[in-house]
C-alpha cells in the first residue's frame, strides 16, 4: 500500500474539491429553528458595531416604486392604513448607525464559516449573515458608500457571487453612518407577527451592549420604537461568605454591580390588535406534605401542619376597540446585575475553546441577570391591564417569570431557546450552537464555570434583596408598639409579599432544552455560600436552617420561633419543596420547642395552651414513656407572672405541687414550687399528676409558713411576730387536726416546738413556755390568749397540748425564776428542793442532775455570767477538797454546811462528790504546784487503804518521774508505804513512756527536764526503742488546740521558726535546752538532712512548691539540694529522675500578634509560665538561637550553671542536644573574595578572642586553624539554616535565612559557609564558631567575640584589650614554635615573676607529646624555658564563684593534651612554686580590673609604674616594700557591734566576670554575735536564729579561725584586725572596712570546710591566702584598677617565702 502512495504521488495530479455552496447554506439554514431568526443576526451584528439605534422596514412593492422614484417619500393623506395581516411586503430593509464597514468586515462577509476573530464580538461561526438567505436570494449590502451585492452564478446554480464595488452616491453615502440590509423578498408576504416580533425586540434590546433604540416600519408607518435608558452601575460589596469561584479557578468574580434600567415601548393598536392570547399560569405541585404520625413515633422530633395553598385565577382583561394607529406607550424598570468576571485558563483548554469558537477566549467578561423587584412586578402588571387588547404586555417575556413558564432565557447577546429555570433572563459568553438557538453544553468546563458564576450572582441578587427586608423589617418593628419583632402589620404583608417574590423568582424549575442549565444554576445558588439560605420568618429573616414550618399545634405558645409565613408555604411551594428536600426548612421538633421555652417564658396563658399540648401528645400515643421529655420541657418552661416591674418568673423545675384544698389561705404566703389556682383549674388532678406534681397539704403549708424567710419576707405573715396571724394558723391547723396522721402530728410538734408562735398573754412564747390558763401558780406567767377571744376547747385545746403548751410549772422555770435571777442562793433552793423531793420524779431528778445549777466556790465572774456547773462537777466544801485546789460547790456562808444533813444528802444524790478519786489524786501527786503537790501526797498516804483499798503500786507509775521532787523526810514513807522504788530502772520508765505517754507539751517537758539527767541510765538500745515511741506532744496544725504524738526521731529541734519553711514540712519542737538535750540523745535532729528534704519533695512536689510559696523559694530548695547534691543517696537520685520535682519554664505570648514568628516578638511580649516537670521533660537552654525559636514548645531549666549541672545530673537534656541543625545552600561561589578577607579576620581576632575567653577549654588550637586545609571559608548564594527539635512529642522543624553557619564532619576541617546574598552578620559568624571551639558555650561568648570582630583594633584598643601585646605574643609564639621544632635545648629557669606575662594556662609539652597532637593552641612557653616543662597548674581555688564549670573528665584528639610530668622533673623543680604562680594568674583573670587595658595593664616584667600620672620609670623596691608595710600596718580592729551598709561603690557580684570583693563593705547589716578566741563572728539579720549560731557552727569556726591563723602570721597580720561574718545568699567573700578585714565564712563552708576536716588543708590555705593578700591591697588602692593589681601582685610576692614554707609543712 505504501508503494502505490508513492507511485501515485510521483504520476497523478491535482484537482480541487467542490462544494455545493446552495447545498452548504441550506443545510446551515436548517439548524436555525427559531424566530426572527435574520433579525436577532443583524441585531446581535449591529451591537457588535457598536450601533446605538436599529431600524426595520418592511416595504411593500408600491412603496418602493414610490421610495425609488422620490428622494422623500411621504404617505399620500388619503391612502389608509394597511392591514398588517394581508398587506404583502416585498422587501425587507435593515439599517444601523455603527460603525462602517471595513476592509476585513468586506472580506469576512463574503466568507462561509470565518467567524470574527475579536473575542470582544459575540459573532464566532461566520454563518449568521447567511441566515438572510432563508428570506432572499441575494441580498444587498451597503455601508460607507459601498456596496456588495450576492447573487447565484445562475439562476438555478450551485455556486455563490459577489459583486463589490463603490456606489454611485458614494459621497452621500458616506455621510451617512447608517448601514443597510437590504433583502428583496423570495415570495412576498405579510409582515410577521408585529406584536410578537416587538416581544422579541424588546427582550433582545436589554442585553445589548450599545444598542439603546430600536424602530419597525411598515412602508412610512412605525409600528413600534423601543427605547432602552441603562442607569448609573452601582457597586456591590462582595460578601466574604459567597466563593467567588467554583474552586477549579477558571474563572473568578471580582465585582457586583446593579443598575436600574428603563425600556419604553411606543407600539401602534394595529400590533396589540394582532397580538396572541395572554398564556394561564401554569399550575404548581403543591408542597410536601407533613408526617400524620404520633408526635413520639418520630422521637420527639417533628410537629406538622396541614395548610393547603390555593391558587389565584387570572382575571378576564376587557375587550376595547382602539383606533390601530393609536399609539400606547408603556414601560418597564428591570434591576440588572453584573458580574465582572476574570478568565484563567490553561493553553490545553484555550485551543479547545479557540478551535470551537474560532476565536481566543476572553480575559475578562461580564455575567448579567435581569431582575424585576415587587414594585416594579406590580406596576407592570398594573400597567397591563390598562392594554388595549388581553394579549399582554410587550415586556412579558423581560418582566419576572414567577410560575415557571419557560419565558426566561439564556442569551447570548440575544436570546436563544435555552431556558434558566428562574425568574429572570441571564446573559454572558455562553458558547452556543452553531445556530445559536441554545447554548452548547458538550463543552461542559466552560459553560459550566459560566453557570456557576449565574449561580453565584443570583444569590448574591438574593441575598442583597433580602438584607433589604432585613433592614426594613428591623427598623419596623423597634419602632412599633407590638411585643417587639413584628412590624406594623401592613407593612409585614408588604414585607411578606417582597420575601415571596423574590423566592419566587429563584426558584429553579427545569430548564428547557437542557435541564442541566438549570440543575447547575441551583447547585452553585446553594453551594456557593457558607452559610445556610436566609429567609423571611415570622420573626424577621433568619437563616433557614433556623426557620421551621408552620404548626397552628404550636402557635399558641411558640410565638417567638421562626416559622414560614402560611402565605409564603402556600404560594411557593416549589422553593419550599426545594428547601425541606435540603434540610434548610424542617418541621417544629422538640428540641425547637425546649429551645424556645428556655429562651422564653411563658405567661399563663401561654403556659395553659402548652400545657394542654403535653398533655394531648399523651393522650396520642400513650405507649411511649415520657418520663424523660416530661423532665426536658418542665426545665426548660419557665411561668412569667405578673406585670411591670412585678414579673415574677417560676422555673417549672422548681414545680412540686399544685392547690386543691380551699381552706389553705391563698391571701398567705405560698411556695414558689406551687403551681398558681389559676393554671391548675384548667386540668384534672390525674392530669397535673402525669407532670410530676402532688397536691398541696395542710402539713406542706405548715412546713412553708415556718421558714426563715418565708417568715422574714412579710412581718403581717410571720407567725413569730403577729399574733393575729399566728391565731389564724393555729385555728386553719385545729381544723383539719383531727384527719392528720401520727406522723403528721410529731412532724407539726417539731415545727412548732422552737418557734415563738403561741399567743399569750406575754406576747408570743414558745410552747413550751406557754401556760394554760389553769397553771396558776405565778401572776406573770405567760398564758394562752387568742386576740379573738376564742375558747381553747375541742381541737383547738389538743392540739396545743400536743405541741407541748404547760399545764404545770417546770422546774427549769424555778431554776430561772429563782436562781438565775439572784433571788435565792443555792442553800436556798436546796432546802426548797428538799421539801418537795418527795413529789419529784425520777426524770426529774435526772434532769437536776445533768442540769448546770451550781456555782463554784471563790470563782469570780461578771454579774449575770456567773458559771454553772453540774452538782457531780463538784466537790463538798471540805478543808481537805479546798487544800487539793478541787472545784468546790459555793455553799455560801448563811448556813453551815452539815455532810450528814438532808441537804447534804440530797446534793450527794445529784451528784456531789465527797472526796477525789483515786486516779485524780495520783495525778494531782504530780502537780506542778508545791503545795497542791504535798498535800495530795500526804492525802494519798493517809488515805491508804481506808479510802483506796484497791490502790496497786502500778496506779503511781507516773509518779515514778518525779521522785527526785519528794522531800526527804516522807521518801522513806513512800517508798514503803506506795510501794515504789528510789531510783526506778530505766525499762520501767522505757514501758511507762510506751504506755503512757505525756498528757500535754507542760508535762512533757517536766517529763524531758527530768529525764534529761538521767540519759546515761538509758543503753543506746533503750534509747533507739524511745526514738520511736509516741512521746512528743505537738499541734494537729498550727492554731489548733489539738495535738497529735510524734517519736522523737520524727521531730526537730528549735522551734517553728528555726525552719520557717521547713516547718511547714517538718515538725520542730522546742521544749527548753534542757529537755531538748534529752529529745537530742533520742534522735531528734536540728534541721532536717538533705536527704530528707528530697523525699518530701519527691512525695508531693506540688504540696512542696505551694508551701514554699512561689517559683523564687521553690528555686532556693533546688539551689540547696544540688550544692548538696553529694549528700544524695543513689536511691534518692533515682527517685529525682522520675519525679516532677524540677521547676520548669516556658515562654507564652502574651497577647497575639500579627505576626506568627516567635523570632518577630519583643521579649517584653513574653510571659514565663512555670511548671514542675520530671527531669527528661526539661531541656537545658544552652542554645540561644535555639531557644529563640522552640521556647514555646518546652520547658527549660533556670539558666543558672549551678541548677543547670543539677538537672543534667538528674537526666535534663541540653537543647544543643535535642536540636539538630542541617544547612541548605545553593550554588557556591567560588574564589569570592569575602571568603579570604573573613579567613583572614577570624585568624587576626581570634587571639584577642582567646585571651579574654578563660571559662572552658578548647577543641582546637589557633596553629590548628591557620591551616588552610583545617579552617575554610566558603561563599554560597543563598543560605537556609534548618532547626528540628525532637524533644518528647513534639517534633518541630523551623527555616530561616542566614548569612553565616560552620560545619564540621567528624574531626575532619571547619568549614564556615557565608551567604552572598546578604551581608554577614558577625554575631552569626561567632555563634557557630563558638559551638564548634570550645567544649560549652556561654551567650556572652558569642557577643564578645562579635564585638571584637566587628569592632576596629583601635577601638579595641581603646576600650581596654591589650591589642599589642596579645598580637605580638602570639606571633613571637609562632616563631618560638618553629623554633623549637628544629631544635629543643636546655636552658635556665626564669624568674618566676616573668610567668605573669605567660598567659594562664601556658605549658609546654615534651617533643614526643607534641608531636602526637594533630592540632592545639600554642601554649608553649619561651624557647628559654622549653626544656623544662611546667608542670600543670593546680585547680583554681573557688574564690569566684561557687558556679564554676567543671573541666571535662575526657580529652578529644583535638583538645588540648594532658602534660605529662616525670618524676624526675618534679624532684628538681618543686611544684608549690609552679602551684602559687598559676593560682595567681587564675584569680587575676576572675578580678575586675585584673583583665585592665594594655595601657594600664601593670606587671612587674614590663616595668610598669604604680601610679599611671607618674613618668614610665622604675619603682624603687624599697618603696614598694614601704608600701606593702604600710598596707598591713593599717589593718585594725572592727570596734562597732554593728556594720552599717553603705554604698560607696556598686555592688560586685560572684560571678566570672565579676568580682568577689567589695571595698565599700556593702552587706546586708551584721550584728555583733561573740567572739571565738580572739576573731568577732559577725552575722547578717536575715539569719535565722543568730542566738545559737556559734554553738550550732562550733567545729566548722574553728577550723575556719585555724586556716586563716597561719595566714596572718605570714603577712604579720593581727588576729584582731580578722573578722568572720555570715550572711545566706549573695557572691560577697570577703571586703575591707577600712582597714577591717572580713572573711564571709559561708564560702569557707562549702568549698574548704570538708577538706580541712579531713586533713587536706592546703586548698584553703591558697584560696584565703590571694584573699587576704587582695583585701590587704585595698588598705593602699580603693578602687578594682592597675594600681591595686600591682599592690595585689607586690602583696603575695613579698610573702611567697613564708607562704611556700607554710605549705611545705
Amino acid at each position: 500500500m505504501a508503494h502505490d502512495r508513492d507511485a501515485l504521488w510521483a504520476s497523478g495530479y491535482d484537482e480541487t474539491v467542490e462544494v455545493n455552496q446552495r447545498a452548504l447554506i441550506d443545510k446551515v439554514l436548517a439548524r436555525y429553528s427559531g424566530e426572527f431568526t435574520v433579525f436577532r443576526e443583524l441585531l446581535q451584528n449591529s451591537d457588535d458595531a457598536q450601533s446605538s439605534a436599529v431600524e426595520i422596514h418592511f416595504e411593500t412593492e408600491e412603496y418602493l416604486r414610490r421610495k425609488n422614484g422620490k428622494d422623500a417619500v411621504q404617505p399620500e393623506d388619503d391612502v389608509g392604513f394597511p392591514d398588517l395581516k394581508t398587506t404583502p411586503v416585498s422587501q425587507w430593509t435593515f439599517r444601523n448607525n455603527g460603525i462602517v464597514f471595513r476592509d476585513e468586515d468586506w472580506n469576512r462577509l463574503r466568507k462561509i464559516a470565518e467567524g470574527n476573530p475579536d473575542e470582544e464580538k459575540i459573532g464566532a461561526f461566520g454563518v449568521g449573515f447567511y441566515s438572510l438567505f432563508s428570506v432572499t436570494e441575494e441580498p444587498f449590502v451597503i455601508s460607507g458608500g459601498h456596496g456588495m451585492q450576492f447573487y447565484w452564478k445562475e439562476k438555478t446554480g450551485d455556486q455563490l457571487l459577489v459583486r463589490r464595488g463603490d456606489l454611485p452616491s458614494k459621497d452621500v453615502l458616506q455621510s451617512n453612518p447608517w448601514t443597510t440590509f437590504e433583502m428583496t423578498l423570495r415570495e412576498q408576504g405579510p409582515v410577521p407577527q408585529p406584536f410578537d416580533l416587538t416581544r422579541f425586540l424588546a427582550s433582545s434590546i436589554t442585553f445589548m451592549v450599545h444598542l439603546r433604540s430600536v424602530s419597525v416600519f411598515l412602508d412610512s408607518h412605525r409600528l413600534a420604537h423601543l427605547t432602552k435608558s441603562p442607569g448609573v452601575p452601582k457597586e456591590l460589596g462582595l460578601s466574604k461568605v459567597l466563593k467567588k469561584s467554583s474552586g477549579s479557578g477558571l474563572m473568578s468574580v471580582k465585582s457586583v454591580q446593579s443598575a436600574a434600567t428603563r425600556i419604553q415601548a411606543q407600539v401602534m393598536h394595529a400590533v396589540y390588535d394582532l397580538g396572541t392570547e395572554k398564556p394561564l399560569v401554569l399550575p404548581v405541585g403543591e408542597p410536601r406534605k407533613v408526617s400524620q404520625g404520633g408526635f413520639f413515633s418520630s422521637l420527639l422530633s417533628t410537629f406538622t401542619s396541614h395548610n393547603q395553598p390555593v391558587l389565584a385565577k387570572p382575571l378576564p382583561q376587557p375587550q376595547v376597540n382602539k383606533d390601530p394607529t393609536g399609539v400606547y406607550t408603556s414601560s418597564v424598570t428591570l434591576t440588572m446585575f453584573n458580574a465582572d468576571v476574570d478568565v484563567k485558563l490553561d493553553k490545553k483548554l484555550q485551543s479547545e475553546l479557540h478551535r470551537s469558537t474560532k476565536k481566543n477566549p476572553p480575559n475578562h467578561l461580564n455575567y448579567s441577570l435581569i431582575y424585576t423587584g415587587k414594585d416594579e412586578y406590580n406596576v407592570s402588571v398594573e400597567e397591563e391591564k390598562s392594554q388595549p387588547v388581553s394579549c399582554g404586555s410587550v415586556f412579558q417575556g423581560l418582566r419576572a417569570d414567577l410560575n415557571g413558564a419557560g419565558q426566561a432565557h439564556v442569551f447570548i447577546g440575544h436570546a436563544t431557546g435555552q431556558t434558566t429555570g428562574i425568574g429572570g433572563h441571564m446573559a454572558s459568553r455562553f458558547i452556543p450552537t452553531v445556530e445559536r438557538e441554545s447554548i452548547d453544553l458538550v463543552d461542559i468546563v466552560w459553560n459550566r464555570e459560566l453557570l456557576y458564576v449565574g449561580g453565584y450572582l443570583c444569590r448574591a441578587a438574593y441575598e442583597m434583596e433580602l438584607e433589604n427586608i432585613r433592614v426594613l423589617w428591623n427598623e419596623a418593628a423597634s419602632s412599633s408598639n407590638t411585643n417587639g419583632f413584628h412590624p406594623d402589620p401592613q407593612l409585614g404583608d408588604w414585607l411578606r409579599d417582597r420575601f415571596l417574590h423574590v423566592l419566587r423568582f429563584f426558584t429553579f424549575h427545569a430548564s428547557t432544552p437542557s435541564s442541566d442549565v438549570a440543575r447547575f444554576l441551583e447547585a452553585a445558588f446553594f453551594g456557593c455560600s457558607t452559610l445556610p439560605l436566609k429567609v423571611l420568618s415570622t420573626t424577621g429573616v433568619r437563616d433557614a436552617s433556623d426557620v421551621r414550618a408552620p404548626d397552628p399545634m404550636f402557635s399558641s405558645f411558640l410565638k417567638h420561633l421562626p416559622v414560614l409565613p402560611a402565605p409564603v408555604l402556600s404560594s411557593a411551594p416549589l422553593a419550599i419543596r426545594t428547601l425541606q428536600s435540603k434540610e434548610l426548612i424542617t418541621d417544629i421538633t422538640f428540641s425547637d420547642v425546649l429551645a424556645q421555652l428556655r429562651q422564653h417564658p411563658l405567661n399563663e396563658e401561654e403556659l395553659i395552651a402548652c400545657l394542654k399540648w403535653w398533655v394531648g401528645v399523651g393522650q396520642q400515643d400513650p405507649t411511649h414513656d415520657t418520663t424523660r421529655a416530661r423532665t426536658e420541657l418542665l426545665n426548660a418552661t419557665i411561668l412569667s407572672l405578673g406585670s411591670g416591674n412585678d414579673i415574677r418568673p417560676i422555673p417549672l423545675s422548681m414545680v412540686q405541687y399544685f392547690i386543691h384544698q380551699r381552706m389553705i389561705p391563698l391571701d398567705g404566703p405560698l411556695p414558689d414550687t406551687l403551681m398558681p389556682l389559676s393554671v391548675t383549674k384548667h386540668f384534672t388532678q390525674e392530669q397535673l399528676k402525669s407532670f410530676g406534681w402532688r397536691e398541696f397539704l395542710i402539713l406542706d403549708w405548715i412546713q412553708h409558713i415556718f421558714r426563715p424567710d418565708v417568715m422574714n419576707a412579710n412581718p403581717a405573715q410571720d407567725v413569730t411576730r403577729s399574733s393575729e396571724w399566728a391565731e389564724r394558723v393555729l385555728t386553719v391547723l385545729a381544723r383539719t387536726w383531727s384527719s392528720l396522721s401520727k406522723e403528721s402530728h410529731e412532724t407539726v410538734k417539731a415545727i412548732l416546738a422552737q418557734k415563738s408562735c403561741i399567743p399569750t398573754s406575754s406576747g408570743l412564747q414558745k410552747p413550751h413556755l406557754a401556760y394554760f390558763p389553769s397553771a396558776n401558780i405565778f401572776n406573770d406567767l405567760p398564758v394562752v390568749t387568742f386576740t379573738s377571744g376564742g375558747t381553747l376547747k375541742g381541737n383547738v385545746e389538743k392540739l396545743l397540748s400536743f405541741v407541748g403548751v404547760r399545764k404545770h410549772v417546770d422546774l427549769q422555770v424555778v431554776f430561772d425564776r429563782m436562781v438565775k435571777t439572784g433571788d435565792w442562793t443555792i442553800s436556798d433552793l436546796i432546802t426548797h428542793l428538799v421539801t418537795i423531793q418527795s413529789t419529784l420524779t425520777a426524770d426529774e431528778i435526772t434532769k437536776l442532775q445533768m442540769t448546770s445549777a451550781f456555782s463554784k466556790e471563790g470563782e469570780k465572774a461578771l454579774p449575770g455570767k456567773k458559771s454553772r456547773y453540774r452538782a457531780s462537777d463538784l466537790y463538798e466544801p471540805s478543808v481537805t477538797n479546798r487544800q487539793l485546789g478541787l472545784p468546790i460547790i459555793d455553799w455560801g456562808e448563811k448556813t453551815k454546811w452539815r455532810s450528814s444533813s438532808e441537804e447534804a444528802k440530797l446534793l450527794h444524790r445529784l451528784g456531789l462528790r465527797k472526796n477525789p478519786p483515786l486516779d485524780l489524786t495520783v495525778k494531782l501527786c504530780a502537780s506542778s504546784e508545791p503545795d497542791i503537790r504535798s498535800a495530795a501526797f500526804k492525802y494519798l498516804i493517809d488515805s491508804i487503804p481506808s479510802r483506796y483499798p484497791d490502790y496497786r503500786r502500778e496506779n503511781f507509775g507516773l509518779y515514778c518521774l518525779h521522785t527526785s521532787i519528794i522531800e526527804d523526810t516522807v521518801r522513806d514513807i513512800a517508798v514503803s508505804k506506795l510501794g515504789l522504788k528510789e531510783h526506778p530502772p530505766a525499762t520501767r520508765i522505757v514501758a511507762l513512756l510506751e504506755k503512757t505517754p505525756p498528757q500535754d507539751k507542760n508535762v512533757a517537758r517536766r517529763w524531758f527536764e527530768i529525764l534529761a539527767g538521767h540519759v546515761a541510765d538509758f543503753s543506746s538500745s533503750q534509747l533507739s526503742i524511745i526514738s520511736g515511741l509516741p512521746i512528743v506532744p505537738t499541734q494537729v496544725e498550727s492554731g489548733s488546740q489539738a495535738l497529735r504524738w510524734l517519736s522523737p526521731s520524727q521531730c526537730y529541734l528549735g522551734g517553728a521558726s528555726k525552719g520557717q519553711f521547713h516547718s511547714k514540712l517538718f515538725v520542730f519542737v522546742d521544749f527548753g535546752p534542757s529537755a531538748n538535750s534529752f529529745l537530742s540523745a533520742c534522735g531528734s535532729k536540728q534541721e532536717p538532712s538533705v536527704e530528707e528534704v528530697a523525699n518530701i519533695l519527691v512525695a508531693d512536689p506540688r504540696r512542696f512548691y505551694d508551701l514554699a510559696g512561689g517559683y523564687e523559694n521553690y528555686l532556693v530548695e533546688l539551689r540547696n539540694l544540688a550544692v548538696n547534691a553529694r549528700l544524695l543517696s543513689t536511691g534518692a537520685l533515682a527517685r529525682m529522675k522520675i519525679s516532677p520535682i524540677l521547676l520548669g519554664f516556658r515562654r507564652q505570648r502574651k497577647s497575639r500578634k500579627e505576626s506568627n514568628k516567635a523570632l518577630d516578638l519583643d521579649e517584653d511580649d513574653w510571659e514565663l509560665l512555670y511548671d514542675l516537670r520530671k527531669p527528661l521533660d526539661v531541656v537545658i537552654a544552652d542554645d540561644t538561637n535555639a531557644y529563640q525559636m522552640f521556647g514555646e514548645s518546652i520547658y527549660t531549666a533556670p539558666q543558672e550553671d549551678l541548677i543547670e549541672n543539677f538537672y543534667a545530673t538528674l537526666g535534663s537534656k541540653r537543647l544543643s542536644a535535642v536540636v539538630k541543625e542541617d544547612y541548605r545552600v545553593n550554588s557556591e561561589m567560588k574564589h569570592n573574595k569575602s571568603a579570604a578577607d573573613t579567613r583572614a579576620l577570624l585568624l587576626e581576632r581570634l587571639p584577642l578572642f582567646l585571651h579574654e575567653h578563660t571559662h572552658t577549654r578548647t577543641k582546637v588550637s589557633l596553629n590548628w586553624l591557620s591551616n588552610q586545609e583545617n579552617f575554610k571559608v566558603r561563599v554560597f548564594g543563598k543560605l537556609s539554616v534548618v532547626k528540628s527539635l525532637s524533644f518528647g512529642d513534639n517534633t518541630l522543624k523551623m527555616e530561616q535565612d542566614a548569612s553565616a553557619a560552620a560545619k564540621r564532619l567528624g574531626h575532619g576541617p571547619i568549614e564556615l559557609w557565608l551567604s552572598g546574598s546578604t551581608q554577614v552578620d558577625m554575631y552569626e559568624v561567632a555563634t557557630s564558631l563558638c559551638r564548634l571551639l570550645f567544649e560549652t558555650v556561654k551567650v556572652n561568648d558569642a557577643l564578645l567575640f562579635m564585638t571584637i570582630l566587628s569592632t576596629d583594633l583601635k577601638a579595641l584598643k581603646r576600650r581596654g584589650y591589650n591589642v599589642d601585646k596579645i598580637l605580638r605574643q602570639q606571633q613571637n609564639d609562632r616563631k618560638l614554635v618553629e623554633a623549637a621544632r628544629g631544635s629543643f635545648t636546655s636552658v635556665p629557669v626564669p624568674d618566676p615573676r616573668m610567668s605573669q606575662n605567660l598567659e594562664p594556662e601556658t605549658r609546654s609539652l615534651s617533643p614526643s607529646h607534641r608531636a602526637r597532637v594533630p592540632g592545639s593552641w600554642n601554649t608553649s612557653p619561651p624557647k628559654a624555658v622549653a626544656s623544662k616543662p611546667f608542670l600543670p597548674p593546680a585547680p583554681a581555688p573557688p574564690l569566684i564563684t561557687a558556679l564554676a564549670v567543671a573541666p571535662p573528665e575526657s580529652s578529644t584528639p583535638d583538645a588540648p593534651p594532658q602534660h605529662i610530668v616525670d618524676n624526675e622533673d618534679v624532684g628538681r623543680h618543686p611544684m608549690i612554686p609552679n602551684v602559687v604562680n598559676n593560682t595567681l594568674q587564675n584569680i587575676r583573670r576572675k578580678i575586675p580590673g585584673f583583665n585592665s587595658p594594655s595601657e594600664d595593664a601593670l606587671t612587674l616584667s614590663r616595668g610598669r609604674s604604680p601610679n599611671p600620672r607618674t613618668p614610665p620609670t622604675v619603682t624603687p623596691q624599697s618603696n614598694i616594700r614601704s608600701n606593702v608595710a604600710m598596707a598591713i600596718k593599717g589593718c585594725r580592729p572592727e570596734e562597732g557591734k554593728l556594720v552599717h551598709n553603705r554604698r560607696e561603690m556598686q555592688t560586685i557580684k560572684e560571678s566570672l566576670n565579676e568580682g568577689y570583693c567589695d571595698v565599700s563593705g556593702h552587706v546586708a547589716e551584721l550584728d555583733h554575735n561573740g567572739v571565738m578566741g580572739t576573731m568577732k563572728i559577725f552575722v547578717a539579720r536575715d539569719v535565722p536564729e543568730p542566738q545559737s549560731f556559734i554553738a550550732r557552727k562550733h567545729d566548722s569556726l574553728a577550723r575556719f579561725i585555724h586556716t586563716v591563723t597561719p595566714l596572718a602570721n605570714v603577712y604579720s597580720l593581727p588576729m584582731t584586725a580578722l573578722h568572720i561574718f555570715y550572711d545566706l545568699a549573695g557572691g560577697l567573700i570577703a571586703f575591707n572596712r577600712n582597714g577591717s578585714l572580713f572573711l564571709n565564712y559561708r564560702f569557707f563552708e562549702a568549698w574548704h570546710d570538708q577538706d580541712v576536716k579531713n586533713g587536706d588543708i592546703k586548698q584553703a590555705y591558697i584560696s584565703w591566702y590571694f584573699t587576704l593578700a587582695h583585701e590587704i591591697a585595698h588598705n593602699l588602692v580603693q578602687p578594682h584598677n592597675s594600681e591595686h593589681e600591682f599592690y595585689f601582685s607586690a602583696l603575695c610576692e613579698a610573702h611567697i617565702e613564708k607562704f611556700t614554707q607554710l605549705l611545705s609543712q
